[in-house]
């Protein structure tokens, strides 16, 4: 079978919802369904809860919450088995079922995405091997939208740059392996970070892998793609500090103050209002008054309004609301002086006038909260701070709003992402001022943090520059540290323009518009790949390729190695060679057709939803050429990088 013309995110989605029933099938009779929380998100995006009764579940537990009961003789556990944890909690429950039940029980796990030594070790252990019944969930990539792909993998960052887990590197290559399974192989892979070059040398093992086992696999795999250009790989790591700006996306706003976990957020419906009348009487009347302030909002394309908005500059999000308002209102007035056929057509389409009236009724309530929370001035300070540190202002001019902030005590994240962030940009911060911060966090928020000092410096976000003499040269690697060692922002704003003093927010014509006047350094990286001519044009003004000697054919990083030296990590432009013949037979086979080549962008460490925007953005630029598959390991935020390094033990303050 010739590999697929596109990647439809749809067929993903629907693949793995009959995986997941068929599996569900294969255990008759009624089941129990005990799944661990960070899939329960995920699995909401594949199926309802509604179709799981469908297919004979009667009850979902968390695994988490170990209070699964004994009502039914299947159970079922849901879980991923990378590490202990779950095997472990697993075993602990069927032990603890089998000790205390009154019913004969049979056990199924269910392994999400593969099936592992560990786990396997630990239930042999426990002696509940035998017990169980083992089958495997393939489910690698969720589609978040149809141009977002996720692993879902809640703690990948933590595991990549704190624990040094290179587990989800591994996983994410056996994802893009399925993609090529189905399309056919990347014909240029091409990314920079170590953990992003660790990345290909496991996507090409893994071919030869398959070469070597299957010759089936062997013959489509070597079969080229010709609906995907390239594999672009970027590690979070060569740019934290995009990461730990404050985004300022409608999307992204949301996400810092509310966020958005599987395209949900939980929002007071003191904000956005009571659920309507079906989902809030499906509730438990005995669940906790808490749980009952909270309203899950839906937060994708199948809200149309939500859609156009969240890419915008939340700034200007008002402005489009009230036109949206203003259309509505006339449309709603306009009724009564319709012809009775115009009459017809307006009630068939009343329905979306309504759904759109609701949404609308909590976007704008959304809104008003956004700006309540922009509109203080400990957001206004954090703000400042953040934008005088990547506009190149001498850093130790901040240092008086971070005390201040301290002193004030406002949550820890915003003190550690705005000291972060410093630390990225300058290369440290003076080993004074550093001993300084430590022990006004220590005093202020609990001895506990000296952990989370510690593993900041870890994860390389946060560390001490020997003299001020290291400041990040603005002139490029030279006499300073070796290339690659680390990301010179000084340097990179300079030439390739990260800093745009002027931005068109309403109209925007550059990714700079997602920060007010910062372009995302991973998204400039992709744009240096994809829009040579476009990117060469705004460092550099009007026709630069003649002076630059680049052309728009160029390949890879062709162009740019200079800023590419001043970038942490390794750099790599892998073309996957393939036999003369199988490209023959590939065109014969599907042919171009003309539609537009897929560039498939893999984040390892995760992506922000405001670096969404802005390659969405240079994804319009591209249309009709090229169209942008957004994968990642998981969305990330700077709170979320920071919770990941915080210490939550309470030591106690003094």
């Amino acid at each position: 079978m010739a590999p697929h013309p596109g990647i439809d995110t749809d067929q993903i989605k629907e693949a793995v919802r009959k995986d997941l029933l068929d599996l569900l099938a294969g255990v008759r009779g009624k089941k129990n369904l005990v799944i661990e929380k960070s899939l329960a998100g995920p699995l909401g995006i594949f199926v309802k809860f509604s179709t799981l009764q469908d297919h004979g579940v009667d009850k979902v537990f968390f695994l988490e919450n170990d209070n699964v009961d004994s009502t039914q003789k299947n159970v079922i556990f849901l879980a991923r088995g990378e590490k202990a944890n779950q095997p472990i909690a697993i075993s602990e429950q069927i032990q603890k079922l089998q000790k205390n039940g009154n019913v004969g029980h049979e056990f199924s796990i269910f392994w999400v995405p593969r099936r592992t030594l560990v786990s396997d070790k630990i239930l042999e252990e426990a002696g509940v091997l035998g017990d169980v019944g083992v089958q495997v969930l393939s489910l690698h990539f969720v589609p978040l939208e149809q141009d977002v792909l996720s692993l879902c993998l809640d703690e990948s960052f933590k595991d990549l740059y704190l624990r040094k887990d290179p587990t989800s590197i591994f996983l994410a290559a056996q994802a893009l392996m399925g993609l090529q399974h189905a399309h056919g192989l990347f014909p240029r892979i091409i990314g920079k970070g170590d953990n992003a070059h660790r990345l290909m040398e496991l996507l090409l093992r893994m071919r030869a892998e398959a070469a070597a086992n299957d010759s089936i696999t062997s013959n489509l795999g070597m079969m080229p793609s010709v609906s995907i250009e390239s594999l672009i790989v970027i590690d979070r790591e060569i740019d934290f500090a995009t990461a730990l700006l404050t985004q300022l996306t409608y999307e992204g706003l949301i996400d810092e103050m509310f966020g958005i976990r599987d395209n949900q957020a939980e929002i007071e419906s003191s904000i956005v209002g009571a659920a309507p009348g079906p989902q809030q009487s499906g509730k438990a009347s005995a669940a906790p008054t808490q749980q009952g302030l909270k309203r899950k909002i839906q937060l994708d394309s199948s809200d149309k309004l939500y859609e156009q908005l969240r890419d915008t500059n939340g700034a200007i999000v008002d402005g489009l609301l009230n036109k949206v308002a203003r259309r509505l209102q006339s449309d709603m007035g306009n009724r009564h002086n319709k012809s009775v056929s115009e009459l017809r057509d307006f009630v068939s389409k009343l329905s979306g006038y309504q759904s759109e009236q609701q949404s609308l009724k909590i976007h704008i309530n959304l809104t008003e909260e956004i700006m309540k929370n922009t509109q203080t001035d400990v957001f206004r300070r954090s703000l400042e701070v953040q934008q005088n540190l990547y506009d190149g202002s001498d850093p130790s001019y901040q240092h008086d709003t971070l005390e201040e902030l301290i002193a004030r005590d406002v949550p820890i994240t915003t003190i550690l992402r705005l000291l972060c962030l410093e630390s990225c940009i300058s290369g440290g911060l003076r080993a004074k001022d550093l001993d300084n911060f430590k022990r006004l966090i220590l005093h202020a928020y609990g001895y506990q943090h000296i952990l989370t000092i510690d593993a900041l410096e870890k994860m390389g976000l946060l560390n001490s520059r020997a003299s001020a003499n290291i400041l990040m040269n603005p002139l490029g690697v030279g006499s300073g540290a070796p290339e690659g060692s680390r990301t010179n922002y000084n340097y990179l704003r300079r030439v390739l323009k990260l800093v745009v003093d002027e931005v068109n927010e309403q109209n925007p014509n550059d990714i700079a518009y997602v920060y007010s006047g910062y372009a995302p350094l991973s998204v400039r990286l992709a744009q240096s790949i994809l829009q040579k001519q476009q990117l060469l044009t705004i460092i550099k003004g009007a026709a630069p390729a003649a002076s630059n000697g680049v052309s728009s054919a160029a390949h890879g990083w062709q162009g740019f190695e200079d800023a590419l030296r001043n970038v942490k990590g390794a750099t790599f432009n892998k073309v996957q060679k393939v036999e003369e013949q199988a490209v023959k037979a590939r065109h014969m086979l599907t042919g171009t057709g003309g539609r537009p080549k897929i560039v498939v962008i893999m984040f390892l460490g995760g992506i922000t939803f405001t670096e969404i925007a802005a390659l969405r953005f240079v994804a319009k630029a591209e249309e009709g050429r090229r169209k942008f598959l957004i994968c990642t390991t998981d969305i990330v935020s700077g709170d979320r990088m920071m919770e990941a390094a915080i210490e939550e033990e309470n030591f106690g303050k003094v």
